[in-house]
């Protein structure tokens, strides 16, 4: 009698025990998940005081022909250069360096006649920062959407370092926008792990990017930046300078870029370049040899997986061909771009 009273009471201990598992798997089953909430949206330059020397630097009327766009993740600073019936090409900067990275290209095809449309990444420069993930399909519907509200119906497609990922996949998810050539100025997309430093790796990880976001930090390196100011003697790079003002001052530049290394078009673009390939689009490759940041091997790289792509070799360009080699980058590009019908494919050599 003794034993079958214990064994009721070890039954009942043992069933209040497991009812809180069951109560919380049935919630997981039944639970509705809340609304959807629509993303926080971080400023841009274009919040800055008119006292911070971004404005000096990258000021929001740096090429002509800019407006604003409201898209579903911000507004996005756009121009439009050039004359109005001449051909269309779309020019997409890098990582970290907003649209003043074309300034030497930019003016030269309007004054040849193409009509060009340049514009701030979400994140960079004068474009808000969403905080969302920055993944390839954020960048290529940030550019579809657009080309719909300028009424482009197709265009031909320029990138320089990740924005040539951006460009590449932007050719495979939306082929009907793009006029039938794509140009990839030492382009990102398929770099390996193993290419890309500690430092970038360890600074983009979430949990650096946590401390990073804290007003002390933010603090410091806006103290930091406007100490800088007035230490440096001679003239001021742009380049450098607008990196740094955006990191300083721009609460989510820091998050976008560390996000769109971890998960944007920098990697992993071995389908799109495949895609690229399946195309009737040409296909033209400028890359310098001297390149660090995303090595000369890659060029070759790419010409595997995309037969049909020209390579214009820049003997000792680094990185920053955009600016360093502009003449060689313009004549490459130029020569592209007014071609007509198929060229030949393999390597062209560019001394300099």
């Amino acid at each position: 009698m003794l034993a079958s009273s214990n064994s009721v009471v070890n039954r009942l201990v043992l069933s209040l025990l497991a009812l809180p598992s069951f109560i919380f798997l049935g919630y997981l089953i039944t639970g509705f998940p809340y609304p959807p909430t629509p993303p926080i949206i971080h400023s841009s330059l274009s919040s800055l005081p008119q006292s911070c020397s971004s404005w000096s630097v990258y000021p929001e009327d740096y090429y002509e022909g800019g407006a604003y766009v409201t898209l579903p993740y911000g507004r996005v600073r756009y121009w439009l250069l050039g004359p109005e019936e001449g051909s269309k090409v779309v020019l997409i900067h890098g990582l970290s360096i907003p649209s003043i990275v074309w300034k030497e290209v930019a003016p030269v095809l309007a004054s040849r006649g193409y009509r060009v449309l340049l514009f701030d990444l979400y994140g960079r420069g004068y474009s808000d920062a969403p905080k969302v993930t920055y993944d390839v399909s954020l960048h290529t519907s940030q550019l579809a959407l657009l080309m719909q509200h300028i009424k482009w119906y197709s265009a031909h497609i320029v990138g320089v370092s990740m924005g040539g990922g951006v460009a590449t996949t932007f050719a495979v998810h939306f082929p009907h926008l793009v006029s039938g050539k794509v140009a990839l100025v030492a382009s990102a997309g398929i770099i390996e792990s193993t290419d890309i430093s500690r430092t970038a790796k360890l600074m983009s990880s979430p949990l650096i990017q946590t401390m990073s976001s804290l007003p002390p930090f933010r603090h410091y390196m806006r103290r930091l930046a406007n100490a800088s100011n007035f230490s440096e003697e001679g003239p001021i790079d742009p380049i450098q300078e607008i990196v740094r003002l955006q990191s300083a001052h721009l609460p989510y530049y820091n998050a976008a870029v560390a996000s769109s290394l971890r998960d944007g078009p920098i990697r992993g673009l071995e389908y799109a370049f495949k895609g690229l390939a399946n195309s009737t689009n040409q296909v033209l490759l400028i890359h310098g040899t001297a390149d660090r940041t995303v090595p000369y091997k890659y060029a070759s790289k790419i010409q595997t997986l995309v037969p049909q792509a020209e390579l214009v070799t820049i003997e000792g360009g680094g990185h920053d061909i955009t600016i360093t080699h502009a003449s060689e980058v313009n004549d490459a590009l130029l020569r592209f771009l007014s071609s007509s019908g198929k060229s030949s494919a393999g390597p062209q050599l560019v001394l300099v």
